[in-house]
């Protein structure tokens, strides 16, 4: 049952909005043929198998189309995707990479097709050697041009690289097939990992915050990506970040420390009072409207904070800090997540690992 569960989410995962079919690639799949299905899913991991770059690591655009693994490829194609494995367009934004490791060992274990272990090992392999001696993975590897060379935090890049990583030293599931060099690899992998997390953690007047979505990999300071994403302190990455740390056994007093003003910062930053909502509006290009309404039960956070004053903003493509939502073009207020939920769940398991875990942190250096 957890099998089927975990191929589900990671179904979801690979074949979501983006990944809808055309009218021509309908025609392609036969009935009993869907995603979900035996077939669906060998399909899927025989366009992996085609699509994985010679560096290991997996695409998520090529020329800005998202790959779609369910899309059914011709011969031609097929040999044409194949012909592109040394680009250098492999990367973890967006899930790539890591979900392609887990779900072709998860056909390996369903198939015992060795195909599909030898490409998520090499995965795994392509990770290792894409993580920088202080423990960061860029977004980007090999290539690390622009804002792509910075240690990604943004939409959970490396946390996710992190829980995989993980599992593999776990031999968790059907990553329990892996090789165990690359299992030891992996265990050591997450501990510099998280002396990295540990490290980028910002410090506001000597006292220990949150994190920005991602950090210069030299200094380990905030760093700008793209034009609206500035530096910042990150309501939504520190999340992920957070509930990392909290899932690792035996913290040391340092990890209890980063966690503890973690969670300081998200209660101290908290917006109340305020419902982030998608509106219906048939006037905008897209249907709806992305709007900030009064709502007394209801408990946001922002994408960004000012690191100095903890004071929320937004941006433009511009590059402009703006204060009010409404005052956004539409395009940008629409179409990126500025405010969010993100943290209440954290906030409601934070007491039972307090709990559990007896609080006498010393301050981090």
């Amino acid at each position: 049952m957890k099998t089927k569960l975990g191929l589900a989410v990671l179904l979801i995962a690979l074949t979501g909005a983006a990944g809808h079919l055309n009218a021509q690639e309908k025609d392609n799949v036969k009935p009993g043929e869907g995603k979900s299905s035996q077939a669906g899913q060998e399909l899927i991991a025989k366009n992996m198998l085609a699509y994985q770059r010679s560096s290991g690591g997996w695409p998520k655009h090529i020329n800005n189309v998202k790959v779609d693994y369910t899309r059914k490829l011709s011969a031609g194609d097929e040999a044409a995707v194949k012909d592109d494995a040394s680009r250098n367009d492999a990367t973890i934004d967006n899930g790539a990479t890591v979900k392609e490791v887990r779900f072709l060992a998860e056909q390996y274990k369903l198939s015992g097709n060795k195909a599909y272990l030898d490409a998520a090992e090499k995965g795994i392999s392509y990770l290792l050697k894409a993580q920088y001696n202080n423990g960061g993975w860029p977004q980007f590897f090999p290539d690390t041009s622009g804002y792509r060379k910075h240690i990604t935090y943004n939409d959970n890049a490396m946390i996710n690289v992190l829980n995989l990583l993980n599992d593999v030293s776990a031999g968790a599931g059907a990553l329990s097939a892996v090789d165990k060099t690359l299992s030891a690899a992996s265990k050591i992998a997450v501990e510099k990992g998280i002396e990295c997390i540990l490290n980028t953690q910002v410090k506001v007047g000597g006292k220990l915050t949150a994190w920005c979505a991602q950090h210069d990999k030299n200094t380990l300071l905030p760093a700008k990506a793209r034009s609206y994403e500035l530096v910042s302190l990150s309501g939504s990455e520190s999340v992920g970040i957070l509930q990392f740390l909290l899932s690792q056994p035996n913290p040391s007093e340092r990890m209890k420390a980063a966690i503890t003003a973690g969670v300081n910062w998200l209660n101290a930053v908290q917006i109340k009072g305020i419902k982030y909502e998608v509106v219906p509006d048939a006037t905008k290009a897209r249907g709806y409207d992305r709007l900030l309404v009064k709502d007394p039960s209801s408990v946001i956070w922002a994408r960004f904070y000012e690191v100095d004053t903890n004071e929320p903003f937004i941006c433009g493509r511009d590059g402009v800090k703006i204060k009010d939502l409404k005052d956004l073009e539409y395009e940008r207020r629409a179409g990126y997540a500025w405010y969010g939920t993100w943290a209440k769940s954290l906030l409601d398991k934070y007491p039972a690992w307090a709990a559990l875990n007896v609080i006498n942190s010393t301050p981090a250096k």
